[in-house]
Parts: structure tokens; sequence; C-alpha cells
């Protein structure tokens, strides 16, 4: 019984796992937002004439509380993945620490 109930716990836990490039990228991201916000500022006029602005600011918590981001992309990796990274952040392409 207990063998039975391992062998379901195990086939469920796998489903919900994804694969290490998928996490490594979505992680990658949380990296960044770690590292500063990102930002968006638009200014435009209209055809009668009116100015319109938008801005877009996005913090993370990661951010605010001043986590370093090599290590919020290690954790990231290991709660989605089970494994640690496949490389260190430093080393990901499109890093720029």
């Amino acid at each position: 019984m207990k063998r039975l109930a391992f062998l379901v716990l195990s086939f469920l836990a796998a489903c919900g796992s994804m694969s290490m490039a998928e996490a490594e990228r979505q992680c990658l991201e949380r990296a960044r937002l770690a590292q500063q916000p990102r930002g968006e500022v638009s200014v435009g006029v209209g055809s009668n004439g009116k100015t319109a602005g938008a801005i877009e600011l996005e913090v993370s918590s990661d951010f605010l509380l001043r986590r370093d981001p090599a290590a919020v992309f290690e954790l990231c990796v290991q709660q989605k993945t089970g494994q640690p990274p496949s490389r260190p952040l430093g080393q990901m392409p499109g890093w720029k620490g």
C-alpha cells in the first residue's frame, strides 16, 4: 500500500514539474526584476490636438527586499524543477549583471 501511494505521488509530482529550459527562462526574468525595476513611459498627441501620456512601472518584492538576483534565480529554478539550475545566473545567455 505504501509503495502504491509513493508511485501515485511521484507520478503527480512529475506531471507538475516543468522543463529546466522553461524554468530557467522564467527565473531569468524574475532575476532581472530583482536587479532593477522595469518601466515604460509613453507620450502622444491625438488627432484632436490633446496630449496623452502613460507610465508603467514593474517592481518586484525581490528588488524591494534587496535580494541577490543570483540567489533569486537559483531558488526559483529549484522550486520549479526540484533541481539546481544547469548553470549559474552569470553564465545564462542574455544576463547582464
